[in-house]
């Protein structure tokens, strides 16, 4: 009661924000506790950016909840609408020089010929591509300019810019990332004073102390066993290709290596092994790409549209059950009220879509014939069968 105006404006302003902040940190507490890893080695620099998490391990199976963001129920499109909470997005436009707009056939899910292709597809608001670099040649410190929405990809995107020379450029974020941080890329070789700092030897060590930090992007045989990695490439030379969605992630199960009498480990084989999003264990290229940490946006998979329009601004069209056509529209349409037509599920144009319908190059061997009415009373059967 007895403040100065200027510091009672500051304390009702901080009070008010109080429930935005206490959400963010207990949704960064429980990100922690799922994603975050092991100890800080004695050797990574205190100061140095992203110190306090040098590597990931594999998550936990702790349960996390969901912290999103729901409305009131003014219009009957916002009482089921749930969305991330990403305060920390720019709000702003995207760097243009970076992109380009998405224009054409290729939002109405057609090919060069102009034949729907992809089924469900057309209209959408209007986008913009954004360049994205999946190789990450760029040696040298990167310092994250924002972290921005992406339109056309679920996890988000951090705009940086080299050091050096000042060139800016898109990387998908990671988890955990904000504005002021510095990633590298190690893919170019390592730099000849971290080399000298480790007197002229790689000791892997000291070397995923002071490489393995949250946006770095390094080789595959460079990275520790257990660490858990996003946008892993496949190719020496090529860009990533895998866990690039939001949310998503892979780990480092084991390299091709050997031990030695002095107890230092050498990559003797072409391949590192990793486990993939979806549990598929895969061999990749030893010198493929791989950046620490987990893919931005993990809350993406609670989200609720609340209304069928926010669909169709999402380049997704209404997507009509076979039974509810007519019969000749669809092979399970007609019938008089729900049938189910007494027929196997199949796809518009007669193709199986359960398990078993399995094709061969030089023999098909789903291939159908009738046999005649007077043999086997009208009923198809294999052409393999005996007579």
């Amino acid at each position: 009661m007895f403040l100065q105006p200027q510091v009672r404006s500051l304390v009702q302003r901080g009070a008010a924000s109080l429930p935005s902040l206490c959400q963010r940190a207990a949704l960064q507490l429980s990100t922690l506790r799922r994603y975050s890893a092991a100890v800080q080695s004695d050797a990574t620099p205190k100061d140095a950016p992203g110190a306090d998490l040098p590597t990931f391990a594999a998550p936990s199976s702790e349960i996390v909840t969901p912290q999103m963001r729901t409305y009131k129920p003014r219009t009957p499109g916002l009482r089921h609408l749930k969305r991330p909470i990403n305060d920390h997005l720019w709000k702003g436009r995207p760097y243009l020089p970076l992109t380009f707009p998405k224009k054409g056939q290729s939002k109405g899910g057609r090919n060069n010929s102009g034949r729907i292709t992809v089924r469900h597809r057309g209209g959408g608001a209007k986008r913009r591509i954004r360049t994205v670099d999946f190789h990450r040649w760029a040696p040298g410190p990167h310092t994250v300019d924002r972290i921005e929405y992406d339109p056309n990809r679920s996890s988000h995107i951090a705009l940086v810019t080299e050091v050096a020379t000042g060139k800016k450029s898109y990387i998908i974020a990671a988890e955990g990332m904000r504005a002021g941080d510095v990633v590298q890329s190690y893919r170019s070789g390592i730099p000849q004073d971290l080399l000298d700092s480790m007197g002229g030897v790689i000791d892997p060590g000291i070397l995923a102390a002071k490489t393995c930090w949250r946006g770095n992007c390094l080789p595959l045989h460079l990275i520790p066993v257990g660490t858990v990695v996003y946008n892993v490439g496949s190719r020496a030379d090529g860009p990533a290709v895998f866990c690039r969605s939001a949310g998503t992630y892979a780990v480092v199960v084991s390299k091709e290596e050997e031990t030695r009498d002095d107890g230092t480990k050498v990559m003797t084989g072409k391949h590192v092994v990793v486990r993939l999003q979806s549990g598929e264990v895969r061999k990749v290229s030893k010198d493929a790409c791989a950046t620490i940490g987990v893919a931005s946006n993990i809350m993406h998979q609670f989200r609720q549209l609340g209304k069928a329009g926010r669909s169709r601004l999402l380049n997704i069209r209404p997507t009509v059950r076979g039974v509810a056509m007519n019969s000749n529209d669809h092979p399970h349409g007609g019938g008089r009220g729900k049938s189910k037509g007494n027929r196997h599920p199949v796809s518009p144009w007669g193709q199986p879509a359960k398990g078993g319908f399995k094709t061969r190059k030089k023999h098909n061997i789903n291939k159908w014939v009738v046999v005649p009415r007077e043999r086997n009373f009208g009923k198809r059967r294999d052409k393999n069968t005996s007579s």
